[in-house]
């Protein structure tokens, strides 16, 4: 089924780049979720997406928060904002009606991604861990409803769309292991922030601007071999530099803005959002990092217990 979301404009995702590479066989669209959340909401970020950001944010679904009242954008931007398709072009698969299992069974891409995503969900401690604090949020994570692999645009490699709550997965693009890692990784982060915080993924851009800081931050996307391998390399506060970029190359990936307009909307929030390290508590360089990241969250209601 085709998501939709409020009015007439479509879905906005949150975007993960990738090396461009030809697209391939056709996927498959899932049908329509929603997560709801039931607690309240996890640390301070909402803080960061919320207040920080210049508030405006859309009251979602998630946990009870203050939000302020929307911002509008100005009357230049309405007009470009008219036509914005949130992303939507670079996931061409959310139009097509849904294929049969013995269809999608046929194509080794989807079948891959499933093998790759099943691995990951079972093995990654970065995904393990923000797998327990969105259900610890109120918002369960279901592999089969939750998650979609598709064909994408080549300059992606995955996706949130906010409208259905679904983590898209891009089969043609994704070729290995640590690359479905990294990808599952960052998009999660996206669905943890919309789970917990009031984010206007459609309007503010500064709430995007700042789920995709803590994204770039705390998936391992800027970890120190991944830098090498894109020829990247710097010695002072290099690894913020590498956030900003990424982030800016995301906001730009999904949405019809200037890039000065994409690089004024980072640098206001960077602070803020870049020191929101939930619900890892550190950023995670490596495996190890997560690890005990995983392993300190676990125990977070044993000690306030014995408090």
């Amino acid at each position: 089924m085709r998501p939709r979301c409020p009015g007439s404009a479509r879905p906005r995702f949150a975007s993960r780049l990738a090396e461009r590479r030809p697209s391939a066989l056709p996927g498959h669209a899932p049908s329509r979720v929603t997560w709801r959340a039931a607690g309240p909401a996890i640390g301070g970020a909402c803080r960061a997406l919320c207040s920080a950001a210049g508030g405006g944010g859309r009251r979602g679904e998630g946990a009870d928060m203050e939000a302020g009242e929307p911002v509008p954008p100005p009357a230049e931007e309405k007009a470009a904002e008219e036509e914005d398709d949130f992303g939507y072009r670079l996931f061409p698969d959310r139009n097509k009606k849904p294929q049969s299992f013995l269809a999608r069974s046929l194509f080794t891409f989807h079948n891959r991604c499933q093998l790759m995503l099943r691995m990951t969900l079972d093995t990654n401690p970065y995904a393990q861990l923000l797998l327990e604090a969105m259900k610890q949020s109120g918002c369960t994570v279901f592999n089969d409803r939750h998650f979609s692999c598709e064909n994408c645009d080549g300059c992606v490699s995955g996706g949130f769309d906010s409208a259905t709550s679904q983590i898209v997965l891009c089969q043609n693009n994704i070729r290995h292991q640590s690359h479905m890692n990294r990808v599952v990784t960052h998009e999660l982060i996206h669905a943890f922030d919309h789970c917990r915080a009031h984010v206007d993924w459609f309007k503010n851009v500064k709430h995007l601007a700042c789920s995709e800081i803590r994204a770039a931050n705390l998936s391992g996307d800027c970890t120190l071999m991944n830098e090498i391998a894109r020829f990247k390399f710097g010695l002072k506060q290099h690894h913020q530099t590498c956030v900003r970029d990424r982030a800016i190359r995301s906001i730009l990936a999904v949405r019809k803005v200037s890039k000065e307009t994409a690089e004024k909307a980072v640098d206001e929030v960077f602070d803020a959002c870049f020191n929101d390290l939930e619900p890892f508590g550190r950023i995670p360089h490596n495996k190890s990092d997560a690890k005990r990241a995983y392993k300190d969250f676990q125990n977070r209601d044993r000690y306030n217990a014995n408090l």
